[in-house]
């Protein structure tokens, strides 16, 4: 469950569907995503509120997983 502080964003990051197919640890969720302040820090996050495109592969730490 999400804490209401977490991120906006949570329910339709694609690294959701990374994390249940299982190419991506949940600790990005739990480190980010789900934390109370950390979501600010996600870089997608922060590129998603100013409409910038970023890709799919891009993770909260800014650097891309080549292999999802």
């Amino acid at each position: 469950m999400i804490s209401k502080m977490g991120c906006k964003w949570y329910e339709v990051c694609p690294l959701r569907r990374f994390e249940r197919e299982g190419k991506i640890s949940s600790r990005w969720a739990v480190n980010y995503c789900k934390s109370d302040d950390n979501w600010k820090n996600c870089k997608r996050y922060r590129l998603e509120e100013e409409g910038i495109f970023h890709p799919d592969n891009m993770l909260p730490d800014g650097e891309f997983d080549e292999t999802i």
